[in-house]
């Protein structure tokens, strides 16, 4: 009757133990974690003045990432990445539009991203070190449009923010 009643607690305890690592850990990016509300609110006001230049700054950030890192043309053959092309510009906007999208439900980033991060594992099979490479360009690229507004603390809460957000993309990878 004792050991009984001990596997059952011990049963519990092992039981509530992995759903609390599941709920609060493995459910919320680490990047996510570190920010306070002040820095959410900046990262959501960045996005959302970002939205009507996405082509713009997504276009940018990709050619960026292009020249910088030429390994990750592989993954675009099939489209023409030339500057000011049709089809740079429109993944650029998506992209974009996504990380705003990700800005406006930062609390959920994990369940928002869901289908973006399977796509990218199992269809596109994306190397999770492409998205890394990916922030310093729209960092960089942010700095040059956002100018004497992208200050060190919009810089620290962007960089915090878009390694969360590549966690969650790369989280299916495997």
């Amino acid at each position: 009757m004792l050991s009984a009643l001990f596997y059952f607690l011990l049963f519990f305890f092992f039981f509530f133990k992995a759903l609390f690592v599941y709920k609060y850990i493995l459910l919320v990016p680490r990047g996510l974690i570190m920010l306070s509300n002040t820095e959410k609110e900046l990262i959501i006001q960045i996005w959302d003045k970002m939205i009507p230049v996405a082509e713009e700054i997504g276009s940018e950030a990709l050619l960026r990432m292009f020249t910088s890192f030429p390994k990750t043309k592989t993954y675009f053959s099939h489209l023409d990445i030339s500057p000011h092309s049709e089809h740079l510009r429109c993944h650029g906007k998506k992209i974009i539009q996504a990380l705003a999208e990700g800005a406006r439900n930062i609390s959920t980033l994990t369940t928002t991203l869901a289908p973006l991060s399977r796509f990218h594992a199992y269809q596109l099979r994306i190397h999770p070190t492409n998205f890394k490479l990916f922030n310093h360009c729209i960092i960089v690229t942010l700095a040059c449009h956002m100018g004497d507004n992208f200050t060190p603390v919009a810089h620290a809460a962007i960089d915090k923010f878009l390694s969360a957000f590549s966690a969650v993309l790369a989280e299916k990878f495997r």
